[in-house]
This record gives structure tokens, C-alpha cells and sequence, in this order.
């Protein structure tokens, strides 16, 4: 007999097994290996492969409305946006699930010369507080937020209120509803046990779930699509996407 359930973790490990393993994007346990796969050939024509930072990260720095200080980038794939941070003064710690993105990106980190990057192999879930301690001035996620099941939002939010510093900033760039992601309601992925490639929001669905709340007490600075980038563009961007700036009140 099985009564293990006693804790809000307990009821969100539970939630984790109701996906197909292959379906595993978030954990160590079987995101790790997925990730892995993805990033082990670089000469993939995928777009944020290359080493350009987000355009609304470009156009954030130069309005003002990020300035220097420590950041957090969750889900630093192979470190492009980590590195612009780094270049402009921020004090960084990213990171990734895989190994081969983490080593990925401490290349181009020798390779540019930047020596104010740390980066982190593992959960950020897991390493927030300990390797992650925080307050952080800046937290950033470009395309790691929408990979994760509708509970691990839970998460997500206990992480920015443990991480962000008092009048920090949360930036993010996720999968836009018309653009890509799947468009399903939140009960459908768990019929399914599926997340067909990762969740697209719209901008009313990312005010209810980021804005107007106590823990962390957020409000909206910017919320808007990015911008598409030509090939030759210094910046990544893909109109498939949402990118959305918040800061912390208190």
C-alpha cells in the first residue's frame, strides 16, 4: 500500500510521473539526456544555436530598464545570453540540465575572454539556495519557462520568490499561442501524459500566472512580441515568441 503523499513536493514529484519519460524536458533525471541529444550536434540549423543575445535583451540594457548586477540565466543552452550579461557588467550565474550545453558554453566563455560567468550543471530547482544562492538583480529565461508541465509553474514561482532581489527584474521569452507551442488547456497534457514540444501562452495567460500576485510581487514593465531578426542581425529574434519584463516590488 502506497500513502506517500504528505507535502506540496510529494504532490508535484507525483504530477512528474504522470508524463511519458520521453515527454521529460524539466528534471535531471530524464531532461538531462534529452537535452544532451539536441545540442550534440552543433551544426544544426536551429536559430538560438548561434552566439547572439535576444534582440529584447539588447533593447532592454539600452532603454535602462536592466542594469548591471547579478543575474540568474535559467536555461543558458550554450551560453549566448549569459555572455552578453557578462559583457555588460553583470556578475552571472547560468544555468542548464545538460553537461553538453554547459560545456558548450564554457567554451565560447574562454574563447570571448568573459571571467565573470559561472556556470551551473543541474536542476535550478534543485540549486537555488545552495550553487544558486541569490538575491539576484536579474533573473532570465529565454525558452526554458514553457518546457515545463502546468505544476512546475509551483516551482517556477517559489524559485523567483526565493531568488529575486527586492526591485529585481524577471525577463522572459517563451513559446507564443499563434506562433508555436502546443495550445492545449492545462488538463489535456495530463490525459495525455504528453507535452508536444512545450506550451505557448498568450499575454493575458502570462499576467495571470507572473503579475497582481503577493509571492513574488511582480508588475509588468514590457510584454510584447519579439521582434523577427534578419540572418544578419548582432541579435536573435523570432516573432514566434512572446518576451515579457517584470519587476519585483518588494
Amino acid at each position: 500500500m502506497d500513502r506517500h503523499i504528505r507535502t506540496v513536493d510529494d504532490v508535484l514529484a507525483l504530477l512528474d510521473d504522470l508524463f511519458a519519460p520521453d515527454a521529460d524536458r524539466w528534471t535531471g533525471r530524464g531532461g538531462a539526456d534529452w537535452w544532451d541529444g539536441f545540442y550534440a550536434d552543433r551544426s544544426r540549423q536551429v536559430p538560438f544555436f548561434v552566439a547572439k543575445p535576444d534582440e529584447s535583451l539588447v533593447a532592454w540594457l539600452d532603454r535602462g530598464l536592466v542594469t548591471p548586477g547579478r543575474a540568474l540565466d535559467l536555461g543558458c543552452g550554450p551560453g549566448r545570453n549569459a555572455l552578453h550579461l557578462a559583457a555588460h557588467g553583470f556578475a552571472v550565474d547560468a544555468v542548464d540540465l545538460s553537461p553538453t550545453a554547459v560545456d558548450w558554453a564554457r567554451e565560447r566563455a574562454r574563447e570571448t575572454g568573459a571571467a565573470r560567468v559561472r556556470f551551473h550543471c543541474g536542476d535550478a530547482f534543485a540549486l537555488a539556495g545552495t550553487e544558486l544562492p541569490g538575491p539576484y538583480d536579474l533573473v532570465y529565461d529565454s525558452g526554458c519557462f514553457h518546457h515545463l508541465p502546468p505544476h512546475r509553474r509551483v516551482s517556477y514561482l517559489a524559485l523567483l520568490d526565493r531568488v529575486l532581489a527586492p526591485g529585481g527584474t524577471f525577463a522572459l521569452t517563451c513559446f507564443a499561442a499563434g506562433g508555436m507551442g502546443s495550445e492545449l488547456p492545462d488538463a489535456d497534457f495530463y490525459r495525455q501524459g504528453r507535452l508536444h514540444g512545450g506550451l505557448a501562452y498568450t499575454p493575458e495567460s502570462l499576467r495571470h500566472i507572473f503579475s497582481g500576485h503577493p509571492e513574488p510581487d511582480l508588475t509588468e514593465l514590457e510584454l510584447r512580441r519579439m521582434r523577427a531578426e534578419p540572418e544578419d542581425s548582432p541579435h536573435f529574434g523570432a516573432d514566434f515568441l512572446w518576451t515579457a519584463l517584470f519587476r519585483r516590488v518588494r
